[in-house]
């Protein structure tokens, strides 16, 4: 009885990722992220260009700020895309060019976050994007009836795709493995200096812990998922005939969720500025404290302007 029960669960799953996938639910998930990511890093443009570039935390913060609000923009129209109906002019153009800067600026994100570099910015970008965005170039005799880039790839852009796709994998692997070890290593070694200076300040060292602890979290919570899931896809995406095979649909599922998880870190990474990093913290609340002073002064003009004693003190003059 509980065998069969347990069958007919896991059918209803399998039914169910089928149906629900078709029902664009990541792309209303996307939709329902964006404003929220546009005010978050909007705001977290605005405070970084006032900041001057005195550290080089400061510089990998503002290209940081700068990958992300690119990839704020282009996930809405990943996510028009990926619906279903779409245009088949966005639907190339989208797997021609606004997929690749995607990725690319993604990788730039996850670089970033492991290397202090405007120089790996440059290389990733135009390392991934260029090739991908060449070699996309297959003509397919019905465009309306395509339902995946790579049908619009040929040999040589599916074995590309191929490679690149382990090529960032195992640079995602690594950069985390850096980012762990360097973290530690800059927990430990302030650590250390308190109790060089013979300070008991636990509160101080409670506070490093968290710090550490949240940017590693954060870091993999955010991309693990996708990067666990992505070279099975990949695999499918190049053998699989059938696009409407419900195994090939599961797969495709997981990784669109799993690239909707990685692209809330877009959300997460303005606030993670505001707890890591002290200048941008104190520039956003001096900024927040002007812009309430020029709002209330100019509420107070507004309303001394429409008062009767200052019509009336016009009438007199």
């Amino acid at each position: 009885m509980s065998f069969v029960i347990i069958m007919n669960l896991i059918t209803f799953m399998q039914t169910s990722i089928c149906f629900t996938y078709k029902q664009n639910i990541i792309s209303v998930l996307s939709f329902l992220m964006f404003p929220v990511a546009l005010l978050l890093n909007g705001v977290a443009a605005w405070v970084s260009l006032h900041l001057k570039s005195t550290s080089s935390f400061v510089v990998y913060l503002k290209n940081l700020v700068a990958a992300d609000l690119i990839l704020t923009l282009i996930h809405p129209i990943e996510a028009v895309s990926d619906m279903q109906g779409v245009s088949s002019v966005l639907f190339v153009l989208s797997c021609r060019y606004f997929s690749t800067i995607f990725y690319s600026t993604q990788y730039t994100s996850i670089t970033l976050l492991g290397f202090i570099s405007l120089d790996l910015w440059v290389t990733l970008l135009g390392g991934t994007a260029l090739p991908n965005i060449i070699l996309t170039n297959k003509e397919v005799a019905n465009v309306t009836a395509t339902s995946s880039c790579m049908t619009l790839k040929g040999p040589a852009g599916l074995e590309l795709h191929r490679i690149i796709v382990l090529y960032l994998n195992v640079l995602f692997w690594l950069i985390s493995v850096l980012i762990v070890v360097c973290y530690i290593c800059i927990a430990d070694k302030v650590i250390q200096s308190f109790r060089r200076s013979g300070s008991n300040n636990n509160q101080g060292k409670r506070k490093i812990k968290l710090r550490v602890f949240l940017v590693v979290i954060v870091f993999f919570v955010s991309f693990a998922p996708y990067h666990i899931v992505r070279i099975p896809y990949t695999f499918q995406q190049i053998s699989y005939s059938s696009k409407s095979d419900c195994s090939y649909l599961k797969g495709k599922f997981a990784k669109e969720f799993a690239l909707w998880i990685a692209t809330t870190n877009t959300c997460m990474d303005p606030l993670l500025y505001v707890f890591l990093c002290r200048e941008f913290k104190e520039k956003l609340v001096s900024m927040t404290k002007n812009a309430l002073i020029a709002f209330k002064v100019a509420a107070a003009g507004k309303v001394q302007a429409s008062s009767p004693k200052s019509r009336l003190n016009v009438t007199i003059d």
